[in-house]
C-alpha cells in the first residue's frame, strides 16, 4: 500500500513539474504551430556555431569547448545593421544602467599642464670672474684679504711690486719726454714717428692691465710707480683667494675668484615625458625654505640637449633676479613651470581611451544604447585630458567608464560580421568527438595528479 502512495505522489510531482516549465518558458500561452511566430522560431536556423571564449573557433553543428561550455548559436541577423560600422554596440537601457556606462562630451579649448621639479641654485657662469696678473712680482698689500668679502666695481684688490712694470712706466716717460722734444721739429716724419713710439709705450702698460688712472697719474707726475693695483671688473662677492701677503705670483697665479649675485641661475631636472611641455621663454616660479612665504618669478633661459643616462631627466636652466641676495648659491629650489598650449585642440577625458598595443580606440555615443568603436590618434596627455588629433569631433559624445565591457562585445560583434560575410567557411571545428577527447584528456590528467592513498586509510 505505502509503495503505491509514493508512486501515485511520484507522478503528480512529475506532472506538475512539466506543466509548469512549459507555462514558464511560454510565457503562460501555448505557441500555435501554424502562426507566423512558430513559422520564424522553426525558419530561424543558425548558420554556425562559435566558441564563447574564441570567436574565430566555429562549427557547424552544435558543440562543446574544451570547457564543457555550449558553442554559441550564430543567425544570420545577429550582426549589425548594415549601414553601421563594423563592430558597433546595441546594449538596451537596463543593461546600460547595469554596468555603469557613464559619458562624457569631447571639448575644444587650450591644453595647460604644470611640470614640478627640484632645483639647485647657483652662480650665473657669466658673471663670474678669475682675477690673473698679466706680470711677474711680488704681492705688496692686499686690500680683500678674505673669503666671502663683498667688493664693488673698481675697488682695489691687492698691490703687486713687478720691475718688468717699472721698466715698462720708464720706457712711457722716455716716450711722452722725446715727444716734447721733437714737437717742435719741421720733419713731419720726425714728429710723427715720436707720437707713435708714446702710443706705444702707452699701449703696453694697457695690455700690462695698469689701471688707467694710474696711467694718467703718470703722465702728470712724471714719476714711476712702484707697485700696480689690481681691480675688481664688478660687484660681486669673493668666493675664492689663491694669494697672500708677500707671495710671488706670475701669469699662472689666480689671485682671486669673484661672483656677481645680482642675478643667479637655478637648475631643474625635467623628466623626458614633461620635456614637449616646456620651451625657452617660459614662466618659471620657485620656493625655498630659507625664504618661507615667498615666490620668486623668472624664466626657462635654456634647455640642455642631452638627458642624464642615469636619471633620464634633461638639465633645465632658469634666470632669477636676485638685486636683493636673497637666493643664496647651492639652495634647493621648489620649481614649478607653467604651460598653455594657446591652439585649440579637441579634448577627451584620458580615462576614454582604450589602448590594445599599438591600437588607440574610444566609444562613441551614436544614439541611446548604440556605441560605435573609433580609432583615434591621441596626442598630449595632462591634467586628467587627452589631445585628440584625429577621430573625434569636438562636441561628441564619448564613453567613459565601462568601455571594456563594451570593447569585449564589439570585438565578438565585429568578428561575428566577418564570418556572417562568408570568412565562416573556413571553420576550425572542435566537433563533439574533440571536445569529448579534450575533457577525457583532462579528466585523466586529474586522475594522474591524485596522491596516491593507502589501502589501509580507505573506508
Amino acid at each position: 500500500m505505502g509503495n503505491k502512495m509514493n508512486s501515485m505522489a511520484i507522478a503528480v510531482a512529475l506532472v506538475v513539474g512539466l506543466g509548469g516549465g512549459y507555462l514558464l518558458f511560454s510565457g503562460g500561452e501555448p505557441v500555435p504551430s501554424g502562426s507566423d511566430e512558430g513559422q520564424a522560431v522553426a525558419e530561424r536556423k543558425p548558420l554556425f556555431y562559435r566558441n564563447a571564449m574564441n570567436p574565430s573557433v566555429t562549427s557547424p553543428v552544435p558543440a562543446k569547448d574544451s570547457m564543457g561550455m555550449d558553442y554559441v548559436p550564430v543567425y544570420a541577423d545577429d550582426g549589425a545593421d548594415s549601414n553601421e560600422p563594423a563592430g558597433t554596440v546595441k546594449i538596451d537601457g537596463t543593461t546600460v544602467q547595469n554596468i555603469g556606462v557613464r559619458t562624457a562630451r569631447a571639448t575644444e579649448g587650450p591644453l595647460s599642464h604644470v611640470v614640478r621639479a627640484v632645483g639647485r641654485v647657483d652662480f650665473d657662469e657669466t658673471q663670474l670672474a678669475r682675477i690673473y696678473p698679466k706680470i711677474d712680482g711680488w704681492v705688496e698689500t692686499l686690500a680683500i684679504d678674505k673669503t666671502g668679502a663683498q667688493v664693488k666695481k673698481g675697488d682695489v684688490l691687492l698691490s703687486i711690486y713687478s720691475p718688468q712694470m717699472v721698466a715698462s712706466q720708464e720706457e712711457y716717460l722716455l716716450a711722452l719726454k722725446n715727444r716734447k722734444t721733437l714737437a717742435e721739429s719741421p720733419l713731419e716724419d720726425i714728429r710723427r714717428g715720436a707720437e707713435s713710439l708714446v702710443k706705444s709705450a702707452r699701449l703696453r702698460l694697457e695690455l700690462l692691465d695698469m689701471p688707467e688712472h694710474q696711467i694718467e697719474a703718470l703722465e702728470r707726475r712724471g714719476e714711476i710707480f712702484r707697485v700696480t693695483h689690481i681691480h675688481s671688473p664688478f660687484n660681486g662677492v669673493v668666493i675664492k683667494m689663491g694669494v697672500q701677503a708677500g707671495q710671488y705670483v706670475t701669469p699662472r697665479t689666480q689671485l682671486y675668484h669673484i661672483a656677481n649675485l645680482n642675478k643667479v641661475w637655478v637648475y631643474a631636472e625635467v623628466f623626458e615625458f614633461e620635456l614637449p611641455w616646456i620651451k625657452e621663454g617660459d614662466s618659471a616660479q620657485i620656493t625655498v625654505e630659507g625664504v618661507p612665504g615667498r615666490e620668486f618669478h623668472g624664466h626657462i633661459s635654456y634647455i640642455y640637449p642631452y638627458l642624464d643616462r642615469k636619471t633620464r631627466t634633461a638639465k633645465v636652466r632658469l634666470e632669477f633676479d636676485n638685486s636683493d641676495g636673497a637666493l643664496l648659491p647651492e639652495m634647493f629650489a621648489n620649481v614649478t613651470l607653467k604651460s598653455v598650449r594657446s591652439a585649440p585642440a579637441v579634448l577627451v577625458p584620458a580615462q576614454a581611451i582604450v589602448r590594445s598595443g599599438a591600437r588607440k580606440q574610444v566609444f562613441v555615443v551614436r544614439e541611446p544604447g548604440k556605441f560605435e568603436p573609433r580609432e583615434v590618434v591621441v596626442g598630449i596627455t595632462s591634467e586628467g585630458q587627452t589631445q585628440i588629433l584625429e577621430g573625434v569631433a569636438a562636441d561628441e559624445e564619448v564613453v567613459v567608464s565601462a568601455q571594456f565591457l563594451i570593447d569585449s562585445e564589439s570585438s565578438l560583434r565585429e568578428a561575428t560580421a566577418k564570418m556572417i560575410d562568408g570568412t565562416a567557411g573556413d571553420t576550425t571545428q572542435e566537433g563533439v568527438d574533440g571536445s569529448a577527447g579534450a575533457m577525457k584528456k583532462s579528466q585523466a590528467m586529474d586522475e594522474i595528479s591524485l596522491p596516491s592513498q593507502p589501502k589501509g586509510n580507505q573506508p
